[in-house]
């Protein structure tokens, strides 16, 4: 079973290039990330003929997220991080397929820092890890996969020295990570190239893309029972040289 997630940065504007992935890959189950779009304007009918059956949980202009399958019923569990009933940003939905408990994660980019978007980023950060907490030790196989907006350690970045400052890289960022790890999670394209350089993200501008200037912050997260059946992990570059295609690049995990 292949399990993917990609920011599509626009699930409307960026369908072709999210149809085309689907097609080429069949990815089992799929998480996006970044709708951009109102839940009214979700694009199911295009999803449902591509052979995917759909959640999401969307939001006017920003943020969104959905889990897509293609194995089984999608069994929703929630769709709002807990911890702060005010908090209205789509970021969070949950579900079980196949006896898998799917998290599908748009952790807020934070920048700039300090400020109060860093702020909303690390306490959205603690409520997840609040609610991580909970689900390893669940008896079923889990997966928290989705843009985390983190680079883990300097081999997630080219040239680390220029983004010390930046939300996703400063301190307290990577600290809430390694702390989310430390409950047991295993990170899974880590766990499988430990030393490679591996990135899932490039700007836009100054070609970054044509100069590998990129970032990993999209990941895989598994508890024990999934981490046990995990067999390959990667990601799909060559999506982010499309036309018109997102900043980000689909991320995937093969497990038995």
């Amino acid at each position: 079973m292949r399990i993917a997630t990609y920011n599509v940065n626009g699930v409307n504007g960026r369908l072709p290039v999210l149809l085309r992935w689907l097609e080429e890959t069949k990815p089992d189950i799929a998480c996006l990330q970044e709708l951009k779009a109102p839940h009214e304007k979700f694009p199911l009918e295009a999803i449902q003929n591509a052979g995917y059956e759909a959640i999401w949980h969307g939001q006017k202009s920003w943020n969104g997220v959905a889990i897509l399958s293609k194995v089984g019923p999608i069994t929703e569990k929630r769709r709002v991080l807990p911890g702060d009933p005010e908090d209205l940003h789509s970021r969070y939905i949950e579900a079980e397929i196949n006896g898998i408990l799917v998290g599908c994660l748009y952790l807020p980019n934070g920048n700039p820092a300090p400020g109060p978007k860093f702020d909303y980023k690390l306490n959205w950060f603690q409520r997840f890890t609040t609610h991580a907490a909970s689900l390893f030790k669940m008896d079923i196989p889990v997966v928290l996969t989705g843009d985390y907006n983190v680079m883990p350690t300097d081999l997630d970045v080219y040239k680390p020295e220029r983004w010390v400052n930046d939300a996703l890289f400063r301190p307290e960022t990577r600290a809430a990570f390694h702390g989310l790890l430390s409950q047991g999670w295993t990170d899974a394209l880590r766990k499988l190239h430990p030393d490679e350089k591996i990135y899932t993200f490039w700007d836009y501008f100054r070609d970054a893309y044509g100069r590998d200037a990129g970032l990993r912050i999209d990941h895989f997260l598994l508890n024990d029972q999934m981490d046990k059946r995990l067999i390959s992990a990667g990601v799909d570059r060559n999506v982010r040289g499309w036309e018109k295609s997102s900043d980000h690049a689909p991320v995937w995990i093969e497990i038995k």
